[in-house]
């Protein structure tokens, strides 16, 4: 095995792909274009929720209660209804996220010193959206509570200065909880593992469908350099993607990089074994370019859902849980993850290198065999 031949091989793809326009649309605006949408789209943090206030009891206390949620960052007030069928139409069609109701007597109630009862009616439809409503509610309740408890002891001549349990939290890592942080780093692992497998798949199988690849097998290269020079263009491709979107997450959506950008670099490497393997092996299986697609897609959907992206892998069942051990996105995000938001090291994140280092030999291994058999 020779460097000249697969600088060769490597001189050709690379001019290959940046001839293409296609191919080069999808290399440098793809990545931008999904960093932008996850940027901006991907989002789960509830700051605008459009409330729909129906208050039948309209007494001093209802309108106190009312300004309490409406004063708050996340209640909206945008429509005031006066009916049931108000109510029920305003969320049939969608126009409110949550209806505050409040039902005659709530005043009087109070004043008695019996409990009062407010109704939330929530469009339940994205349970995630519907449950952090309620808890943003029962935070806004119980504040209300607590200050009726203090002027009633005030009224009794107490001062209400008795021992209490303040909670004070602290968000490590994250420290606005801001969802964008969590999710965007991920799009690194997403984007390196869908381009670097479609572009090794479909770029091998291109060469079978145009007739040149039995003229590379009937050259004096050797099937170990012939896909050296094949996966290695891609693998660089994947590494500058990854630099751009890093570059687009620190400076256009300010994502904090606590770690090191040597060690990202580093994962990113281990991981490109992996899913350049796979690239191969499903060009060994396709004869087509529309069966590499499908290959690359029905492998790459399962891979994405099972990898923690997305979804709690603690939520998942068990069964589940441990089919993610052999998925390897799964341990690339652990790493980027750790890298960005923690700022953690080689210390702490060896064990997912070593995991991902030893699937990426294994499936690299397993790829070039087949492939080798192939060419035979």
């Amino acid at each position: 095995m020779t460097f000249r031949r697969i600088k060769a091989i490597l001189i050709k793809e690379f001019k290959q792909v940046l001839r293409d326009p296609r191919m080069k649309t999808v290399i440098l605006v793809s990545p931008v274009l999904q960093i932008l949408l996850f940027g901006y789209a991907a989002n789960k943090d509830i700051d605008y929720i459009p409330t729909a206030i129906y208050d039948q009891d309209n007494t001093k206390e209802s309108r106190e209660l009312l300004r309490a949620f409406t004063y708050s960052k996340y209640f909206i007030p945008k429509y005031y209804i006066y009916s049931k069928e108000d109510q029920d139409w305003m969320i049939n069609r969608g126009k409110t996220s949550v209806v505050i109701r409040v039902d005659r007597g709530f005043g009087r109630d109070l004043k008695a010193g019996k409990s009062a009862n407010v109704q939330l009616v929530l469009d339940g439809t994205d349970s995630n959206t519907a449950q952090v409503i309620q808890g943003y509610a029962s935070t806004i309740i119980g504040s209300y509570q607590q200050k009726l408890l203090l002027n009633d002891l005030e009224a009794l001549g107490m001062s209400g200065s008795g021992p209490r349990i303040e909670l004070r939290d602290r968000a490590w890592f994250n420290e606005n909880l801001i969802s964008r942080n969590y999710y965007l780093p991920g799009v690194i692992a997403s984007i390196v593992t869908m381009m670097s497998l479609l572009l090794t798949a479909m770029a091998i199988v291109r060469e079978k469908e145009i007739g040149t690849m039995e003229q590379l097998i009937v050259s004096p290269l050797l099937p170990l350099e012939l896909i050296f020079g094949k996966l290695i263009p891609f693998g660089v491709i994947a590494l500058f993607q990854s630099a751009l979107i890093t570059t687009f997450a620190v400076f256009w959506f300010h994502i904090p990089l606590r770690g090191s950008l040597i060690l990202l670099a580093l994962a990113t490497s281990v991981y490109l074994f992996t899913t350049l393997g796979i690239g191969l092996y499903i060009s060994t299986i396709a004869s087509t370019q529309q069966e590499a697609m499908m290959s690359v897609f029905l492998f790459y959907m399962p891979t994405f859902l099972l990898s923690g992206f997305a979804y709690p892998i603690a939520n998942m069942p068990l069964v589940i849980q441990w089919m993610t051990l052999i998925n390897p996105m799964r341990y690339f995000l652990t790493i980027i993850r750790g890298i960005f938001l923690k700022g953690v090291g080689i210390g702490v994140l060896w064990d997912e290198f070593l995991i991902m280092a030893v699937m990426g030999i294994i499936v690299i291994s397993l790829s070039t065999l087949r492939f080798k058999r192939r060419m035979a």
